[in-house]
Order: C-alpha cells, then structure tokens, then sequence
C-alpha cells in the first residue's frame, strides 16, 4: 500500500484586510463550472470546493508581482471551483467532464511557483493535487522511488532518508513549499544539481493523465531506445499538456560524508573561469556557488571587492576527496575563506523565503531573474543583464550569482529591487530589459523557474519556429485546450492572455 505522506500549500503573503471580497485583477473570459458540472465531479469521489476564501488561495502562487496585488484583496483570476481529488481514477473521470463541457482545468500542488503558472486565468477548475500523495515504492537494488505526484518535497527527503537510508538530492529552496509534480512540470533545479543534476536528470518514468482521461505511462527500462523520449515531453509543460499524477526518480545513498571550502575572487570572471575548469576536469562538488560582490558582502559581509565561491561536497569520502582536490588545485591563487562557517551560514538560511513577503509589504518590488548559458557567453550576459536592468528607472540594486554549474555552462541567478510608484509598469520594464539582453547574448529564457505568465511573451523570442511545433503537440493532446490556456505563449480558445500593466 502506498504510505501517505502529507502536506499543505504555504501563502507566500496575506490578503488585504480592508474587505473580505477577493476581486480579479485581469479581465477575462472567466468560465464559471455549471452547478450540473459540479455536482458530476463530485459524483467522482473528488471533493468541490466553492468557498470564497477557498478559491482565492488556490488562484494563486508565489509570484512577486501577484503578491503586490494581494495587498489590495485581488489575485491574478479566481477559479470557478477547486476540486481535490485523491486518486487517479478520480483526475482522469474529472477532466473527461471537464474536456466534455469545455471547462479550463489548471493544476496545482504546493502552489509555490514564481512566474504565474498556476493562476486560472480563465477560471474553470484549479485541480489540486495535494491529495495524491505518498510514495509508492522504494525499489532498493536499482535505487528508484515511485512517488505520487503531490508528495511535497521536505516530506518524500525526509521519509527517503529515515525509511531507506537514501536521498533524492533534490533540495530546492522551496523544498518544504513544493511537490513532486511541480518540480517536473517546470523543470526544477535544487541547490546541490551539480552533484545530483536537475529533476528532468533524476526522472525515469512518469504517468500522465490527458485532457481526454487517457492514462500515459513513460520511461522503463535504463536507456530504452523505443522512440522519443516521451517522459520529457511532458517535463516542463507546466500542465498544458497532461495532469502528471505519478513518477520514477533516481535516488541515491544518504551521504556518508562531507567537506567544505569557500574561496574569495578579485572578479567575477574570474570565479566564473574558476567554476568552468573544475567541471571540465569532471568535479561535480554537490554546491558551487559564486556570488558577486554586492551579493556576497550582503550574505557574508565580505567586503565590497570580493566575489566568494561557496564550495561543498558529499557522498562517498574516495569520491569526495578527488572532488574537493580538483577544487583546490583550480581556486589556487584565490583567496581563502573559512569554508566551514560560510557554508554553515548558508546552510542555515538557505531555504528562507520569507525576506519576499517582508519586503514586498514594505512596498518594494523584488524578484530574480534565473537564466543558463555557455560558458563563453556569461560574462558578456552578467555585464549586460546587470546594465540593462539598472538602467530601469527606479532600480534600486541589481546583483547576481552563479548557482547552478556544468561541463557546458551554469545558471546565472539575477535579483532587483526596487521601490517604484507604478509598481506593474516598472516590473514589465525590467523583465523586458533583463531578458531581452540574456536573450541577445546567447542565454536561455529560463533555467528552473519555468515560463508561466510572466515569461510567456517571450517564447517567440526563445523558441522561434519551435514555438508552433509545442502548439502542434498542445492540439494533438489536448484539442479543446483546457490544459492550463494562456501560458507557456501558447494561443488559447478561451481568448487573449491578460498582459500588464
């Protein structure tokens, strides 16, 4: 029997309270489910939700610029009804009522996305996924977990190693915020990916539920070589293609060891060169994070004119020491921190999301900007990014890191703050700024936040030509489109996708 394990959607900030009345803050064709619909949803075993308060918590994520709105009672759109159903069976009988009467269903879990995936913003249903949770199985010999989809993350680690003395080794920050399913549909990195690699790297297999109620099994034995690999079409769709109810994820032994440095350079090219020859050399420290001055002098007070690497590793100690040998060999001639307490510190603070919520109550707008690229075009999109985006009006910081690093390239992390008058105007200018710049230079339009809404006018500009051949799959599989419209760029039926300001 699969052993439950549950958990709970966190609100990234609380509604106004001014009124208890949550409003729309896009206008759209909202579809409102008719009481008939309803009531054969229920007949499915899957429990209906209409409550006021209840809809407007699950219309929304943790997007910075939806929590500004939430200040003024409103969310991106409110759904017409949230159904929690707690089998498969139940996902798949609901979105054939759902694809018979041409009602939007938008899946969500642990709600803890950054780009607006998750808002209804068409109405219909927010399918929530909570409920289908718990592992599955845990095979010990080939070191794989079967695990439901809404299984939230801080839950399934600790369960994998108290139970079975393994680890995933997927630690996002939003790891006690996030599920299964969401690290998939939007192709997820955790803070130790250079060690065990991204979510799309772990997965082996998935179910998928289509919009007709077909069941789509994936993946099998290592390697197979039956066709295209359909388990990553749907990594990354963000639920526009199929409800993803279940999957099969590499695991690995809980470590048996562990060694930390940290580094100091006089650049950040320099870090960066630095980061790019130990992966060459085939390192894979678990953590290589370098963080630029403005960012490492806010984390560690390492003055104005350093730029520190934060380097770990764990697992095995033969493997480890090659690792951390490799690590010292490529940093020589930087300066040497106190590896221990850095990385001790970050440890602590590492999966602190609530500095968003604190400043964005303040009236400040906040975000970051998570990009990837070769190794040869990151200094040109630091400079450049960096530029762009300060030369918004009103920006009041701009700084990055490197956190995520491979053989070919790593991921650039930017974050801003600003404190503007027009707070809508001012977070479009910037996101078209920094991405219009990453794009120009060769970088990617996202490497783990995903595209959601807020990134979806982009996707021209990214995919070109490819762009119509995910709208040709989207049609394919899900023809009447009630499979999260309006996102990834995709044209719906149900009309114009809102844009802002």
């Amino acid at each position: 029997m699969p052993e439950t394990v549950i958990g709970a959607p966190t609100p990234p900030i609380p509604f106004g309270d001014n009124t208890t009345k949550i409003n729309d803050h896009f206008i759209t064709n909202r579809i409102i489910p008719t009481p008939e619909l309803l009531q054969a949803i229920a007949a499915t075993g899957a429990r209906v939700m209409t409550d006021d308060n209840e809809i407007a918590e699950a219309s929304r994520d943790w997007w910075p610029l939806a929590m500004t709105w939430a200040k003024n009672n409103e969310v991106g759109v409110r759904a017409g009804a949230v159904v929690s159903p707690t089998t498969s069976e139940q996902i798949a009988d609901v979105l054939v009522l759902c694809n018979q009467a041409r009602v939007p269903v938008t899946a969500a879990a642990g709600r803890s996305g950054v780009s607006g995936a998750s808002i209804p913003i068409y109405g219909g249903i927010v399918l929530d996924l909570t409920g289908i949770t718990g592992i599955i199985s845990v095979d010990r010999d080939s070191m794989i977990v079967d695990v439901f989809a809404g299984t939230f993350g801080n839950l399934l680690e600790e369960t994998l190693r108290r139970d079975y003395n393994c680890t995933l080794g997927h630690w996002p920050q939003s790891i006690d915020l996030s599920t299964v399913g969401g690290w998939l549909a939007c192709r997820g990195a955790g803070q130790f990916s250079t060690r065990y690699g991204k979510i799309e790297d772990m997965v082996i297999g998935l179910d998928a539920i289509l919009a007709d109620g077909r069941t789509v099994t994936t993946g099998g034995a290592p390697r197979a070589a039956s066709g295209p690999d359909l388990t990553q079409l749907f990594v990354g769709s963000e639920g526009t293609l199929g409800v993803i109810t279940s999957a099969r994820l590499r695991l690995h032994p809980a470590p048996a060891a562990e060694r930390r440095a940290a580094f100091a350079f006089p650049t950040f090219s320099a870090g960066l060169d630095a980061c790019r020859r130990i992966m060459q050399r085939g390192a894979t420290p678990a953590v290589l994070r370098l963080y630029d001055a403005i960012e490492g002098d806010r984390h560690f007070s390492t003055g104005p004119d350093l730029h520190p690497l934060l380097v770990m590793d764990e697992g095995d100690p033969l493997i480890i020491d090659a690792v951390m040998e490799i690590v010292e060999q490529e940093c020589a001639g930087a300066e040497v921190l106190d590896g221990e307490s850095l990385l001790e510190q970050w440890l602590a603070h590492r999966n602190d999301v609530s500095s968003l919520e604190a400043l964005i109550s303040i009236d400040y707008v906040v975000d970051t900007m998570e990009i990837s690229a070769r190794w040869n075009a990151l200094d040109a999109i630091y400079e450049n990014a960096r530029a762009a985006i300060s030369a918004v009006s009103g920006t009041a910081q701009v700084s990055a890191h490197q956190s995520h690093a491979y053989s070919d390239g790593a991921c650039l992390y930017f974050t801003f703050a600003a404190k503007p008058e027009d707070k809508e105007q001012y977070y479009r200018n910037v996101w078209d700024a920094g991405t219009n710049a990453v794009l120009a230079a060769g970088g990617s339009l996202s490497h783990h936040h995903g595209v959601g809404l807020n990134r979806a006018r982009f996707m021209r500009s990214a995919l070109g030509s490819g762009l119509d051949v995910l709208a040709e799959i989207k049609t394919a599989l899900d023809p009447n489109g009630i499979l999260n419209p309006g996102k990834l760029g995709l044209a719906s039926e149900f009309g114009a996708a809102p844009s802002w300001p």
